[in-house]
C-alpha cells in the first residue's frame, strides 16, 4: 500500500522511532570529529598555505620547482572526492590509528581532505596583503619567521578565521559522508538507522541537528571575524 505525502510527514514528525540517547551519542561523535579535524586542519593548512605563499614569490628556480610540486599535491588531494579518499586511505588509517571505523578511523581522511582546501584559502588570504607592507618589513632585514609572525598572520587573520569557518562547515558535511561507511555520528545514524530501516523521523532529526551545528559554527565564525577585523 502506497503511503501518501501527508502520512509521510506525520510519520516524520511523530519521532516514534527516535532513540534520543543514540541521537545525543551520534551528535557528540559528529562534534568530536568536527572539532578535532578542524583543529589539525587549521594547523596543517596554515603551514602549507604559508609555504605556498612564500615559495610562490621566490625567483629561485629550485624554490619555484618546490612550489610547483607542493601546489600540484594540494590540487591533487583537493580534487579527490571525499568518499574515495576515505577508501584510498584505509591502509594508512589502519596503520596510524589501528582502526578504520568509528571517530578515530575518520580523522585521517577528514584532516588530509580538508587541509589542502584550507591551505589554498590561506594562500589567497595572504596574497591580499599589501605588498608594500611586506616589502617594507623585508627591507628592514626581518627574518622569514618575523615576517610570518608580525605581518602575514596578523594582516590576514580575519580572512584566516573566515576560511577556517567555511572549512569547518565543509567538515561537518564530510563527517556525514564518513558516517555512511561506519565512522559514527549523525551521518551514520541517518543512513544505517534512518534510511536502511525507512525511519524518516530519524533522518529528519539527524538533518536538523547537522543544520544546527552548521549554523552555530557560522555564527561563531562571523562573530570572531567581525571582532578581529579592524578595517
Amino acid at each position: 500500500m502506497q503511503t501518501s505525502f501527508s502520512d509521510t510527514i506525520i510519520d516524520m514528525l511523530s519521532f516514534k522511532n527516535v532513540v534520543w540517547p543514540d541521537v545525543w551519542t551520534a551528535t557528540l561523535e559528529t562534534l568530536q570529529m568536527t572539532l578535532i579535524s578542524t583543529f589539525f586542519t587549521f594547523i596543517f593548512g596554515l603551514i602549507i598555505g604559508i609555504i605556498l605563499f612564500l615559495t610562490s614569490r621566490s625567483k629561485n628556480k629550485g624554490v619555484r620547482i618546490f612550489y610547483s610540486i607542493t601546489a600540484f599535491l594540494v590540487n591533487l588531494f583537493r580534487a579527490i572526492p571525499f568518499i574515495i579518499l576515505i577508501l584510498l586511505l584505509f591502509p594508512f588509517t589502519n596503520l596510524i590509528m589501528q582502526t578504520i571505523s568509528g571517530v578515530k578511523g575518520a580523522l585521517p581522511a577528514l584532516i588530509i581532505g580538508a587541509s589542502p582546501f584550507y591551505a589554498r584559502l590561506v594562500e589567497i588570504a595572504m596574497k591580499e596583503i599589501d605588498k608594500g607592507v611586506i616589502e617594507a618589513v623585508q627591507s628592514m632585514g626581518a627574518s622569514t619567521f618575523t615576517l610570518i609572525r608580525k605581518v602575514l598572520i596578523p594582516e590576514s587573520l580575519p580572512a584566516l578565521v573566515s576560511g577556517i569557518t567555511v572549512t569547518a562547515i565543509a567538515l561537518v558535511g564530510s563527517t556525514a559522508i564518513a558516517g555512511v561507511i561506519g565512522a559514527g555520528g549523525l551521518g551514520n545514524l541517518a543512513y544505517l538507522v534512518g534510511f536502511t530501516r525507512a525511519q524518516n523521523d530519524v533522518i529528519l532529526v539527524s538533518t536538523v541537528l547537522i543544520l544546527v551545528i552548521v549554523f552555530v559554527i557560522q555564527l561563531i565564525g562571523d562573530l570572531l571575524t567581525k571582532r578581529i577585523d579592524k578595517r
